[in-house]
């Protein structure tokens, strides 16, 4: 399997598979002399860890971090940094059915289109278990970003959305759901509650916000800001929509609606608006950086699908086994960690073209 990297000078491959002895990530590019230990990156692998509520998988892993390289005395010494997470909770039998007949939305057929076999325990690689690693090399990501500051948070489950004029950050972690309207996130205790006792699953979308980055990160035409992001986004398991800024609202906007209007500022203009969600031509704003990402429902569920056998017969599946009955909700560290990767890859990048030119 080829494309397991993501990244430009800031890289870092994935490896492992969701009922194998271990996953983990090779971080590439990461400059030296940075503060870096296991307990910097144990915290957002916590957020997105399984088991924490009724409300996510109830695979019990501790998702615990264990750097094998590239640190040395608290600090990164610029060489490969290897970081391995244990897998400790698998349970492959559940997974027998599935090793006979596809699971529709899942990646079993188009794995076994394309390369003639397929791990069927979990899903293999496709599993949302590989990014407990992309969470991994993102705390690494921050420690390149000290100034900058990249928070995210479900605003909307099952097609019940919150209320912005209810946003209140503080909320965000006072509940299973990264929600922050407490209001909402009463609504979706019933709402995913109901569906995880059906058997079935529903959709989410994240949204996630990177303030104080500078003006000028990102290049036209093929390393774009915002391209570089969706495809960054795209990449991770369930998601099937990304949107920058207004996204798709910009469409139904007039010009003049849609412009971000400059007024003169201290340190360059000052925006009245951020309809582009910090990004211009590809190149960052100073504005803060906004995307939106939604996550289908789990394809795993015990309601009956119609499906076929690996032989091509007509057949009926229903999953058995520990499946999130929400997994966009753990895609909230997710968001948050390839926000961070793609930032601190455009960064590196922006340094090595432009250096220290004043802007």
């Amino acid at each position: 399997m080829s494309f397991n990297t993501f990244g430009r000078v800031f890289r870092f491959t994935t490896w492992g598979e969701s009922h194998g002895p271990a996953i983990g990530t090779v971080v590439d590019g990461c400059p030296p002399g940075l503060p870096l230990s296991e307990e910097d990156i144990q915290p957002f692998l916590d957020q997105r860890k399984p088991g924490t509520s009724k409300f996510t998988t109830q695979r019990r892993e501790p998702d615990q971090v264990r750097i094998l390289s590239g640190v040395f005395e608290g600090k990164t010494t610029g060489t490969p940094i290897s970081l391995m997470i244990e897998n400790v909770d698998q349970r492959s039998k559940d997974y027998s059915d599935v090793a006979k007949a596809y699971r529709p939305g899942h990646a079993d057929y188009a794995y076994d289109a394309k390369y003639g076999f397929r791990d069927y325990r979990g899903g293999g690689r496709s599993s949302a278990r590989e990014t407990a690693s992309r969470v991994a090399a993102g705390a690494v990501a921050r420690a390149v970003l000290a100034e900058v500051d990249i928070f995210a948070w479900v605003s909307e489950i099952g097609g019940d959305a919150i209320d912005p004029a209810r946003f209140d950050p503080e909320e965000i972690g006072r509940n299973p759901f990264f929600c922050p309207d407490p209001e909402a996130a009463k609504r979706w205790e019933v709402l995913v509650d109901a569906a995880r006792l059906d058997g079935s699953s529903l959709g989410a979308v994240v949204e996630c916000v990177a303030s104080g980055v500078p003006a000028g990160w990102g290049a036209p035409l093929y390393a774009k800001l915002d391209s570089e992001l969706a495809a960054a986004m795209m990449s991770i398991n369930a998601v099937k929509g990304v949107e920058i800024g207004d996204g798709f609202a910009a469409a139904r906007l007039r010009g003049e609606e849609n412009a971000d209007p400059m007024r003169p500022g201290v340190d360059g203009p000052t925006f009245l608006a951020n309809h582009a969600g910090g990004i211009a031509g590809g190149i960052s704003t100073g504005q803060p950086v906004k995307i939106r990402v939604a996550f289908k429902p789990t394809s795993s569920i015990l309601v009956p699908v119609d499906t076929v056998t690996r032989g091509g017969e007509a057949s009926e599946i229903i999953t058995k086994g520990r499946h999130d009955p929400c997994v966009g909700i753990r895609g909230v560290p997710v968001v948050e960690a390839m926000m961070a990767l793609v930032l601190a890859d455009q960064k590196l990048l922006d340094r090595a073209q432009c250096g220290d030119l004043a802007r």
